[in-house]
């Protein structure tokens, strides 16, 4: 199973999809289809690694002042509290002290993407929370230590944003306008160093990358592509898929990392 990093960018994606929308959509119907989902987003954050083992894990809103109809949205996956308590179990193996939350729904960041990829909403998904503080490189050690899942069918979703500086977001602006400047020049670094795999320059973006501070003022919504990359493990292929880019700075690609056998 491939691991994947897709951006959600705003909260909006589902009403204003723009040209992820048809993307992710047709992502989801090209994947194998998985035995589960394990989801890691910036929008849930713990002191440790914290594994959610509800059944029926709830939608979570977690966002205000959008329009009215978000409100109305739902994912309801089941979740998978076995599968959980063994991705707990896996995490203490590599040196990670994991926790468990019986209670955790759902966020923007997960379901958000999931209701393209995967709309029937049929697939079990566990959601695990972002231990803070972590750098690149503590994210990539994380997916790294969550790698065998791939072999049992897990997808290991990482989801965030390419870019994702909020400050710059206007509040006139449209999902189709042109990317700014910085945005275009810190995607295309990205997109070479992926497909190059040189994880080394990856993991110290923000020192070698163009306009990394202005692309990601803080990197929590990157670091998930770390993550997917880590599981995939050394050496795994490269696949993109071009979202574009939506109100002019947040990048919505999504990269695929197929492990080498």
């Amino acid at each position: 199973m491939p691991t994947l990093f897709v951006s959600h960018g705003s909260p909006m994606l589902p009403l204003e999809p723009g040209t992820a929308g048809p993307m992710l959509q047709a992502l989801g119907q090209a994947l194998p289809r998985p035995a589960a989902i394990l989801a890691f987003s910036p929008h849930w954050m713990a002191r440790q690694p914290t594994v959610g083992t509800s059944a029926q894990p709830q939608t979570i809103h977690d966002f205000g002042g959008f329009d009215p109809a978000l409100y109305t949205l739902r994912y309801p996956a089941p979740g998978a509290p076995q599968l959980a308590s063994r991705i707990a179990a896996l995490l203490q193996d590599g040196g990670w002290a994991a926790l468990e939350d019986a209670h955790r729904g759902l966020d923007h960041g997960v379901w958000s993407p999931l209701r393209l990829l995967f709309p029937q909403a049929d697939v079990p998904v566990v959601p695990l929370a972002m231990p803070w503080p972590l750098d690149a490189a503590g994210a990539y050690r994380l997916g790294a230590a969550l790698a065998p899942l791939t072999a049992q069918g897990v997808l290991l979703l990482g989801t965030g944003s390419l870019t994702h500086n909020l400050h710059e977001f206007h509040p006139a602006a449209r999902t189709d306008d042109p990317p700014a400047a910085y945005v275009q020049s810190f995607v295309d670094w990205m997109r070479g160093m992926i497909s190059r795999g040189d994880t080394a320059a990856l993991l110290d973006y923000r020192r070698r990358a163009p306009h990394a501070a202005r692309a990601h003022p803080t990197d929590e919504h990157l670091l998930p592509l770390f993550w997917a990359l880590g599981a995939a493990g050394e050496g795994a292929r490269a696949r993109h898929h071009s979202g574009g880019v939506h109100y002019g700075n947040l990048s919505m690609d999504a990269w695929e990392f197929l492990t080498v056998e």
